[in-house]
């Protein structure tokens, strides 16, 4: 906060009165909001965005960019763009912007409600802005863009993205090359498009990154990523953002709403502008899945978890219109996927209890629902029944290692603690209305102890909470059940 300070007090030749650092999002930047108080006056604003970012060249391109749309949006007076007060002449790290408040579009959605008049005149608004900043000719912003133009490269990254960072973290089986093969393909179609469309794409538009302030026009923030491209990617990325709920309806008359924008500049029929978007459509939609893989599934983040199942039912519009089809490969990836129980949509109200068995060898069970905690009990104290040729092959369900297990006494014993421990906090996750506790078990190879005290605890659970709904996972064994 001593950068940001020395920044304020060289710029505006006053002292900060707060510095609040804000919720960061899916980026590395961090973003504070810098009060000078009511003394402030003059050339001094009454507060400030200072945004702190270690990629120097990303600084430079979103001050340059802001340099220049900010010009045409004094011209159309349909958008805003930041103004850029100050950005630090030593390592560049931190700049100083324009405040445009701290309610987004994303915000009115969540407090109009989606389908309400409100929010439906400030996507048009939006879309309006759109339309002017995808205008601006690439002669005046293309140098200073630190992206290459969109294409085949950029397509089959974001589609890899999809493949490592949500396909492989999920375990869904796969050919590589049927699925790279329809990587290509699909790459290939999505980048045979009229370049008449082409205009600055602004990558990640969506209703987080439009401020939103009565009266006023809509504020664009976090345009660096943009490049030259498919002006039609950034509607879609919008009118189909997981998180916003908008309708199909909806969606389809917006972005009519927004290509007869495009038509008029481009000189493009209607319907032939129509026929692009379910292609971009499943493109965002894979590469969100993508980024909230990344951020969720592999960094253990929340808030990016919570945003798989509405992605995922996004995609399930597509399969069932069957935009897939001419990717058999992709397509059935697509299909498990939406189809995994973890993705599910929860029950409204009642607690689910997972109960997991799983060899320690392979890692312990992954929580897809983000709040983390719950037990985790080590069976490797037991006697193993695995040691013995006649017991290799069977399971903790079978009948002769159940014996085995139950004659020695220690896993009754095992099993009484380990209620002693959870019993209590069902109790009180049911007063408190949470909805989710993991139990898990793991022995060595995930086969014999562990499945015995998952199904033997599972079903104690079952019949002592009948409130409360138990799922039973034998990771190892690919079994999953609802009791």
């Amino acid at each position: 906060m001593k950068e940001i300070a020395k920044l304020c007090e060289n710029c505006f030749g006053s002292v900060p009165k707060q510095i609040v650092r804000l919720a960061g999002a899916g980026s590395a930047r961090r973003y504070y909001r810098v009060a000078f108080g009511d003394g402030a006056g003059g050339a001094i604003p009454g507060e400030v965005i200072a945004t702190v970012g270690d990629d120097v060249r990303e600084n430079e391109v979103f001050c340059a960019l802001a340099g220049v749309f900010g010009r045409k949006a004094q011209e159309c007076r349909r958008f805003r763009v930041p103004q850029i007060f100050a950005i630090d002449g030593g390592e560049r790290r931190c700049y100083l912007q324009e405040s445009f408040g701290s309610c987004s579009l994303f915000d009115m959605i969540k407090c109009k409600g989606a389908d309400s008049p409100e929010v439906e005149n400030a996507v048009k608004s939006a879309l309006d802005g759109l339309l002017e900043i995808q205008s601006v000719a690439p002669a005046d912003w293309e140098d200073v863009a630190g992206c290459r133009p969109f294409g085949e490269r950029r397509v089959r990254w974001d589609l890899n993205y999809f493949k490592y960072a949500f396909i492989k973290p999920c375990g869904i089986m796969h050919d590589e090359e049927r699925l790279e093969d329809d990587f290509e393909r699909m790459a290939a179609a999505i980048c045979d498009y009229p370049k008449e469309v082409d205009g600055f794409m602004y990558r990640d538009f969506q209703s987080r990154n439009v401020m939103w302030e009565d009266g006023k026009a809509p504020g664009f923030i976090d345009f660096q990523g943009g490049m030259r491209g498919p002006g039609i990617y950034d509607a879609v990325s919008m009118l189909w953002q997981a998180k916003a709920g908008f309708g199909d309806g909806f969606r389809r008359r917006m972005m009519d709403y927004y290509l007869e924008g495009l038509s008029r500049r481009s000189g493009l029929p209607l319907a032939q502008l129509q026929r692009l978007v379910d292609g971009f459509v499943l493109l965002r939609t894979l590469q969100v899945l993508g980024a909230y893989g990344f951020r969720g599934l592999i960094e253990k983040k929340a808030h990016f978890i919570e945003s798989i199942p509405p992605a995922l039912a996004n995609l399930r519009s597509q399969l069932d219109r069957g935009v897939l089809h001419e990717w058999p490969e992709l397509e059935r990836c697509c299909r498990e996927a939406v189809e995994m129980e973890c993705f599910r949509p929860k029950p409204e109200a009642g607690l689910t209890i997972e109960v997991w068995s799983f060899s320690f060898k392979k890692g312990y069970p992954e929580n897809m629902t983000g709040n983390g905690g719950g037990f985790v009990f080590d069976c490797r104290g037991m006697h193993n029944p695995g040691r013995y040729d006649e017991y290799k092959p069977l399971t903790g369900l079978d009948l002769p290692v159940r014996d085995f297990l139950e004659s020695r006494g220690e896993t009754e014993v095992f099993l009484n603690h380990a209620a002693g421990m959870v019993y209590p906090a069902i109790e009180a996750y049911m007063r408190r209305g949470f909805t989710h506790l993991q139990v898990a078990f793991g022995c060595t190879g995930g086969r014999h102890r562990s499945v015995y005290c998952a199904d033997v605890l599972s079903s104690r659970i079952h019949e002592a909470f009948p409130g409360a709904r138990v799922r039973v996972i034998h990771r190892e064994q690919g079994l999953d059940k609802i009791l």
